[in-house]
């Protein structure tokens, strides 16, 4: 949990540009957004462009419902009735492609998702990743 929610907030954070600004004011693509493959502070890897995605794709999308955690206690957990996707016995009785195609299609009162393959599959393996967290 401490893992996935340290993740969640480098992603966060992650977006935000390195660099000051130009003193002349002129902007540059070389100002923004430039993903390094650079060590962190501590020797952590700085997120990829794609995990980057992935986390936003979270705390926007999944955690209303499934919370930070994926326990199902996000803001609408209660309501939508979400599944605590932590528990052994749910990980267990679904494959990473009926996870997928319920990111995608949506199920009962989750609707379905317009993301690109690549962000569905990090966002399975994010779910597997929390399995008993």
């Amino acid at each position: 949990m401490r893992r996935l929610a340290a993740l969640l907030a480098i992603a966060a954070l992650s977006g935000a540009c390195d660099r000051a600004p130009d003193p002349t004011g002129q902007w540059s693509p070389n100002d923004h957004d430039q993903v390094e493959q650079q060590a962190a502070p501590q020797g952590s890897a700085k997120l990829s462009l794609a995990q980057q995605l992935v986390a936003s794709a979270w705390t926007q999308t999944c955690a209303q419902c499934h919370g930070l955690g994926g326990r199902g206690d996000g803001p609408n957990g209660t309501l939508v009735k979400a599944p605590d996707l932590t528990n052994p016995e749910w990980q267990a009785k679904v494959t990473d492609q009926e996870i997928a195609d319920r990111i995608r299609h949506g199920k009962g009162l989750m609707p379905p998702n317009d993301l690109p393959d690549a962000t569905i599959q990090g966002l399975v393996q994010l779910v597997r990743a929390i399995k008993g967290k």
